[in-house]
C-alpha cells in the first residue's frame, strides 16, 4: 500500500483541519521532494504493490506532468504488475474533460474519489467551497464519460442549517449519478477551523444530536435502496466496489506514506511526516513510536468496530481474548454487538457508536 499526500488547495475549506496550504507556489519543489522520498523508501514495500491512493489536500489542482513525475517515479521504484486499485482525489471544479481524459489516458488510475461534500449551493458557500451543485454532478458525468466506471464522491451530513430533507435531497442526487462507492461524514468541528472560530463566537448554528441521528438513518436507508452496503461507519458501496486501499487500513495492513504529513505503518511502528511543507522539502523530518502489544491489541478491536466484518475474534491475541469476550457481552445484550464463532460485528447502531465501544473494551 503506498499513499502519497498532495498538500495543496486553492483555498481552505471553513470545516478541514487535514494539513494543507493555500497556495501553489511551491509545487516544483514539492514534486522534486516527493519523487527522491519515493526513491528512498521503495524498499520498505515487501513484495508487489497492490494499491496506490494520492489525496490531499487537492491533487488535481497539479498539472498533468507534475502527475507523470509521480507516476513515473512510483513505476521505477515499486513493482506495479500486480497494482489491484489506484486512486485519485480529485475536486469538482478542476475536473474538465479534457483533465477527466488525460486522468484516464495515463492507464494507471482505475478509480477516482470526488469531494463533493453538498449539491446545495448555500451550503456549499458555507463550506467555503469552490464548486456549485450543477459543477458536482458535471464533474461526475465527464468522469464517466471519459472512461472512469470506479467513481467515489465524499459528503457531509449534520451541515449547519441542514434539515433531514435537505439531506436527503442531496442523497436523490448522489444516488442518481453513475457512482458505486459515498464516503459519507459526520460534520465535526476541529481546532484550528474556520467552524471551530465561528462557533465560540457564536455564529455557528449546528443540528441537534437527533437530527444528525435522523440523517444518519437517512444515510443508510436511501443508500441501501440504490444496493449499496455500509461496509464501514461512513462507507457505502455498490457490491465489488468497496475501496480496497481503505480496507486495508482497516485491517492493520502495513503501508507507506510520502510526503508532508503523511503517515505509515510497518506492523509496528508508526511513522508521521512532518507537516511543514518547507521543513518537508530541505529535509525528511518525521518521528515514529513503536506499538506495544496493548497497543496492537488495541487498535484491532478500534478498527475492526468500525467495519460491518466486525473483529476476527482469531486477531485477539490470546493473552486478552478472554478479557474482551467477557467485556463485548453487554453489547451484545444491548443490541449494540451481535457475535458469531469468528467474529464480533457491530450491528447498524453499534457502528455509530463504534468508537465508544471499542474504548470500553480496549486492554491495559
Amino acid at each position: 500500500m503506498l499513499y502519497i499526500h498532495i498538500p495543496f488547495c486553492k483555498r481552505k475549506c471553513a470545516y478541514c483541519a487535514f494539513y494543507s496550504v493555500a497556495s501553489t507556489a511551491k509545487v516544483d519543489d514539492y514534486i522534486t521532494a516527493l519523487v527522491t522520498e519515493i526513491k528512498s523508501r521503495a524498499n520498505e514495500q515487501q513484495g508487489p504493490l497492490k494499491t496506490l491512493y494520492i489525496g490531499g489536500g487537492t491533487p488535481s489542482l497539479l498539472a498533468p506532468h507534475h502527475i507523470e513525475r509521480i507516476i513515473q517515479a512510483v513505476e521505477q521504484n515499486f513493482d506495479t504488475s500486480q497494482l489491484l486499485e489506484c486512486t485519485i482525489e480529485c475536486n469538482p471544479e478542476d475536473l474538465s474533460q479534457e483533465y477527466v481524459q488525460w486522468l484516464h489516458d495515463t492507464g494507471l488510475f482505475n478509480r477516482i474519489s470526488i469531494g463533493v461534500q453538498s449539491f446545495d449551493d448555500n451550503a456549499l458557500k458555507r463550506l467555503n467551497r469552490r464548486h456549485t451543485g450543477q459543477q458536482a454532478i458535471d464533474a461526475v458525468w465527464n468522469a464517466y464519460r471519459n472512461g472512469f466506471d470506479n467513481i467515489s464522491i465524499d459528503l457531509i451530513y449534520g451541515l449547519p442549517q441542514m434539515s433531514n430533507e435537505q439531506w436527503t435531497d442531496t442523497l436523490h442526487n448522489a444516488l442518481s449519478l453513475p457512482i458505486n462507492h459515498i464516503s459519507a461524514y459526520s460534520l465535526s468541528i476541529d481546532e484550528g477551523t474556520i467552524f471551530n472560530v465561528l462557533l465560540k463566537q457564536g455564529k455557528l448554528f449546528l443540528p441537534t444530536e437527533d437530527d444528525v441521528l435522523e440523517q444518519y438513518d437517512t444515510l443508510i436507508d436511501q443508500t441501501a435502496k440504490y444496493g449499496f452496503t455500509q461496509y464501514e461507519i461512513s462507507n457505502f458501496a455498490k457490491s465489488g466496489c468497496e475501496s480496497i486501499h481503505n480496507s486495508r487500513y482497516w485491517r492493520h495492513t502495513p503501508y507507506i506514506g510520502i510526503g508532508a504529513a503523511a503517515h505509515s505503518f510497518s506492523g509496528r511502528i508508526r511513522r508521521w511526516n512532518v507537516a511543514n511543507i518547507d521543513t518537508y522539502i530541505d529535509k525528511f523530518a518525521f518521528e515514529e513510536e513503536s506499538l506495544t502489544d496493548v497497543d496492537i491489541c488495541n487498535e484491532t478491536i478500534m478498527l475492526g468496530l468500525r467495519t460491518n466484518r466486525g473483529i476476527c475474534i482469531k486477531d485477539i491475541p490470546v493473552d486478552w481474548r478472554k478479557y474482551v469476550l467477557q467485556k463485548v457481552e453487554r453489547f451484545i445484550d444491548s443490541g449494540l454487538l451481535e457475535k458469531s464463532v469468528d467474529f464480533i460485528k457491530p450491528s447498524r447502531m453499534g457502528l455509530l457508536q463504534a468508537d465508544g465501544i471499542a474504548r470500553d473494551l480496549f486492554v491495559s
